[in-house]
């Protein structure tokens, strides 16, 4: 009962409303607020007034302005980095080793044929620019199929402002399209460039991409025609075409544990071919290092085979290598290095952890479930990272603009890979892909950085490897526990020995923090209202009842307007005064009663009822009061103030 009391004690409280105006809710806040300067405003001479006044105002500005530059601050939403470092037993990184030929030439031989021959041609064309149009031609029996879908041209500049665009095989001819003539004299390097022409929708469009280097420019038309002719050869045979595990790992050691090829997990990727991944962590555990130095690390003789490298596809001969997190998928062209054959390679690790704090602090995401970008890499069965978000989007944009998927990248389900027969312009539509600017910005803007990372920094040295006095038995050792035979198959240009290791346990931490958090700004926020106004948060606490308080008083005012138009609107119904109160009760009990007021016609004075109906039966007048007002039936107490409710 009591609650119910207070309740309707409330209500009628705030029905009565704060009970000033104005002007008399400024002068009681000035009067009584705990702030300093207002108090001085009223309670000064005329000029202290004017004094005060601007005071308050000027530092209320003050406080104003400060207070929106450490809201913009804290909203700017700035991390600081802090760096710890710790010591524990750590698990090995997974290693993936692979060739630096993605494919052994004995097995891709057939494939690449009629590419191999264009691609001689067109060297010893190049080789004889100097010798000028009509002096050789090499194109005879050559599939120019391949040639006319995407030629090399030279592009001559010996004449800045008429230069000219010849196919290359037609320096070594002696003819020339209508549009295009073959350059007179020599044609040196400095003058004549090599490039690529990529044309679309049949033909029309043509774009150049022009190299500083005859080398670059036959090293990318040579992997170009080479991706459409791989793309359509099955996975499986793709595999077969690599470096088997058991010929190119020759021996394996993990601390004082042997081991062999069994232990590496196979994944076959697009630009090195067959790869082998140690302690990956998918269907075992990961394997943990029992102590720093050479003796605990992991220790491989490789052979890469140097000899059935593919000429014109592989310029480089060695091991590509890569350290990563266990589930991770390794891409060996970012973060991979190399290590040379006939060496042995020592590789220390250390370890740096990062450690992002999420929005809206950092854009990075937890495990790849808020990117929106679908992750092509998902099939492996790894972790995300931004690395597989980033070729994951331009293999969308790919499919999305070109109609096709790039061999370099996974495939989505029901689609397919470039190649010059299905798609005679994927690779116009795939240069200018790879070139829009706009494309890198969306991707981009749509992958996140992983919240938490682990990077491996590697301290790299070399050595010979096997020395001079002990390569002979050495590589008959390897041959024979290889091939079973006692002849020499194995030499020093196919060697590669790894050691990887840790190179102590301690490991550094960078974790972010919010540099400005709540607590900052509330104190921050206090500080400055305190310093140039006195105040505290009771003071905006006052402010804020007066801002109540005026609302009231604006909504009964409100009320109050909206019933005085409503009476002038009920007043303007009568030509003259209105009825008094007297006479609409006599109106009411007498109707034989007319008004003083001639000729008006009262819509509340009963007009004379026809003889056919008899006058109503006389009701109760109304009672002559000022007002109502309803008691409720419980007994309440008075206020304060002693005003009855």
């Amino acid at each position: 009962m009591n609650v119910k009391k207070y309740l309707v004690k409330c209500l009628h409280r705030l029905q009565k409303g704060p009970g000033y105006t104005y002007k008399e809710l400024l002068v009681w806040y000035c009067d009584n607020t705990n702030t300093h300067g207002p108090k001085r405003i009223i309670r000064e001479g005329p000029k202290k007034q004017v004094m005060w006044f601007v005071l308050t105002l000027l530092f209320a500005s003050l406080v104003f302005w400060q207070w929106s530059v450490f809201i913009q601050t804290y909203l700017s939403w700035e991390v600081s980095v802090t760096l710890s470092i710790g010591f524990k037993t750590m698990d090995f990184p997974a290693v993936t080793i692979c060739n630096a030929s993605p494919f052994r030439y004995s097995k891709v031989k057939h494939l690449l044929k009629d590419l191999d021959d264009l691609m001689e041609a067109a060297l010893k064309t190049i080789l004889t620019l100097e010798s000028g149009p009509g002096h050789v031609n090499y194109t005879e029996d050559l599939n120019m199929t391949i040639w006319n879908h995407t030629p090399l041209v030279v592009i001559d500049n010996r004449d800045p402002y008429h230069p000219a665009i010849v196919d290359l095989f037609a320096m070594g001819r002696n003819n020339s399209g209508a549009n295009s003539s073959s350059p007179q004299g020599s044609c040196n390097a400095q003058k004549c460039r090599v490039a690529l022409r990529l044309c679309g929708q049949n033909g029309t469009v043509c774009t150049y991409w022009n190299f500083t280097s005859a080398t670059q420019a036959m090293k990318e038309w040579y992997i170009l025609q080479s991706t459409s002719i791989l793309s359509q050869v099955p996975l499986e045979e793709r595999i077969q075409m690599g470096y088997p595990a058991d010929q190119m790992i020759l021996a394996c050691l993990f601390g004082a544990e042997p081991c062999n090829h069994r232990n590496f997990t196979a994944v076959f990727h697009p630009d090195y071919g067959n790869c082998y991944v140690f302690n990956w962590g998918m269907r075992e555990k990961a394997l943990p290092s029992s102590n720093p130095g050479t003796e605990f690390g992991l220790k491989l003789i490789l052979d890469i085979d140097q000899q059935d490298y593919v000429h014109y596809l592989t310029s480089t001969a060695g091991v590509r290598l890569m350290l990563h997190e266990q589930k991770a998928y390794p891409f060996l062209k970012d973060g991979g290095i190399y290590a040379m054959p006939g060496t042995e390679t020592s590789i220390g690790v250390l370890v740096d952890k990062l450690e992002r704090i999420g929005e809206p602090y950092s854009h990075c995401t937890i495990n790849g479930s808020d990117v929106q970008i679908p992750n092509l890499y998902s099939e492996f069965n790894t972790s995300y990272s931004i690395q597989a978000c980033l070729r994951s989007c331009f293999q969308e944009h790919m499919i999305e603009n070109c109609g096709c998927g790039h061999y370099l990248y996974p495939l989505p389900k029901g689609e397919k890979y470039c190649n010059n027969q299905d798609f005679p312009d994927w690779a116009y539509c795939y240069s200018d892909l790879r070139m829009s600017v706009h494309q890198r910005e969306t991707c981009i803007s749509g992958c996140k950085e992983s919240c938490n990372d682990t990077q491996y920094k590697m301290t790299i040295s070399m050595a010979d490897w096997p020395s001079e006095a002990s390569e002979d038995w050495i590589f008959h050792v390897l041959s024979y526990e290889r091939d079973k035979t006692t002849n020499l198959t194995i030499d020093r240009k196919g060697i590669v020995k790894l050691n990887i290791y840790f190179q102590e346990f301690n490991y550094r931490t960078f974790a972010e923090s919010a540099t400005n958090n709540m607590v900052w700004l509330l104190s921050n926020l206090g500080g400055q209202f305190g310093f140039w106004m006195g105040g505290s948060v009771l003071c905006i606490i006052e402010f804020g009842e007066i801002i109540i308080d005026c609302i009231w008083i604006t909504i009964i005012k409100l009320v109050a307007w909206a019933k005085g138009l409503k009476q002038r609107r009920a007043q303007a119904r009568y030509d003259g005064p209105p009825p008094t109160v007297a006479e609409l009760v006599e109106a009411h009990t007498n109707f034989g009663f007319q008004s003083d007021t001639e000729n008006v016609t009262d819509p509340h004075v009963p007009k004379n009822y026809p003889e056919e109906q008899g006058p109503p039966i006389p009701g109760t007048p109304p009672p002559n009061y000022d007002s109502l007002r309803l008691q409720p039936l419980d007994v309440i107490e008075s206020d304060n103030e002693g005003d009855a409710i």
